[in-house]
């Protein structure tokens, strides 16, 4: 039997990254050993949170080592000048990724993952990929995978709150070295100077009881961190939309950092009737099955789980025209310009007129190709070259 490894930052905690990983772990551990090494405390394992106690899977606990001043600082100085001084090429990307990585930390993260005598280790997240690269002459045969769970421009776009154009080209020549990168979508495959893997995340949730189209709700969901959902844009537009519809109500569902800008919005356009935030939940399903249509107004996705989740409950979407959103849904999104709230309300507005019966048949067909033994026999294919 085959080992696989999982290196996560952290796979006790809410988000979308986890539960996809627990998801993926706990199939894959039908078939295969797994272990999951993550930089939890071990203080916050909870195995309860994603079911991950209902298969036989290991879980390691790692921590990285200090760097001692004198080479921390070396090693900043040299980053730095590789981000802003130095051109950008393979031979610079070696040394950025010493420099950024020093070794007693690049050590001791091989050392562990040795210890294991894994076959496949996959690291989730773009930054953890890149340190199996770094790692890579230290784990002889060991078949290494990045899973990219970001789009391509939220990692290295202009605005990117992430990664940055400027790392661009070293996290490219990085990732190139490990045997195999997966990334979300096929836009973003196209978008990397090196091959790629395409595998879709699969729905990771039962449905619940199906919508029925009455409630006259709308649902979003999704961590509230900095920008990226947008529930900003949402409330703003919602908040044009309600002045020509008395009806609808909005539900917001997530906890994060951002939460006290949006009650405060909220409150400043009066609308604590008509909006409400919800914390997050193991019962998400119930959300979708009480909502009518479903918002995701996201300034960047890697792949829109929700999206998939909301169809698989006979949702309509309404969704901004994100690459990612348009393959995923192809012509059957409500989709408007990102970041544009005006069009935005008035999609939100066209959303309340749909032919709700016939757009939930076909969200229910969509959904259906998101199914996770397809997905999973795509992994396994991977994992056997």
């Amino acid at each position: 039997m085959k080992k696989i490894c999982f290196l996560i930052d952290s796979i006790f905690s809410i988000g979308g990254v986890q539960r996809v990983t627990a998801v993926i772990s706990k199939a894959l551990a039908k078939d295969y050993d797994v272990t999951i090494v993550t930089l939890d405390k071990p203080s916050d394992k909870d195995t309860s949170l994603y079911e991950l106690h209902e298969m036989d899977i290991h879980f390691h606990f790692f921590r990285y080592p200090e760097t001692n001043s004198w080479k921390y600082f070396l090693c900043k100085v040299y980053s730095a000048l590789y981000r802003k001084v130095l051109p950008q090429t393979r031979l610079t990307s070696e040394w950025y990724s010493h420099s950024s990585f020093p070794s007693e930390k690049r050590n001791a993260l091989a050392k562990e993952l040795k210890s294991g005598h894994y076959d496949v280790i996959i690291g989730v997240h773009a930054p953890l990929s890149t340190r199996l690269a770094t790692c890579k002459s230290q784990l002889g045969k060991t078949q290494l995978i990045g899973w990219i769970h970001n789009s391509y421009e939220a990692l290295f776009g202009k605005q990117s709150l992430y990664i940055g154009e400027e790392l661009r080209m070293h996290y490219e020549y990085q990732l190139e070295k490990l045997h195999h990168t997966v990334v979300l979508c096929q836009y973003d495959a196209q978008q990397y100077h090196f091959p790629t893997n395409v595998i879709y995340n699969p729905l990771t949730l039962k449905p619940g009881s199906p919508a029925i189209g009455k409630s006259k709700k709308f649902l979003a969901v999704g961590r509230f961190s900095h920008l990226h959902k947008g529930f900003d844009l949402l409330i703003q537009a919602f908040h044009l939309f309600v002045e020509k519809n008395k009806e609808w109500a909005l539900d917001i569902v997530g906890e994060g950092v951002e939460e006290p800008l949006y009650k405060q919005m909220i409150v400043d356009y009066g609308l604590q009737d008509r909006v409400t935030i919800h914390p997050f939940t193991n019962d998400i399903q119930s959300y979708y099955s009480n909502a009518q249509v479903y918002v995701l107004s996201s300034r960047w996705e890697g792949f829109g789980l929700v999206l998939v989740e909301a169809m698989a409950h006979g949702l309509p979407v309404v969704s901004s025209d994100l690459p990612t959103s348009q393959e995923i849904m192809g012509d059957f999104g409500l989709y408007f310009e990102n970041g544009n709230i005006e069009q935005l309300a008035q999609r939100l507005e066209e959303a309340t007129r749909l032919d709700w019966q016939k757009k939930s048949k076909e969200a229910y067909e969509i959904a259906k190709k998101f199914d996770l033994n397809a997905i999973i026999d795509q992994w396994k294919q991977l994992i056997e070259e």
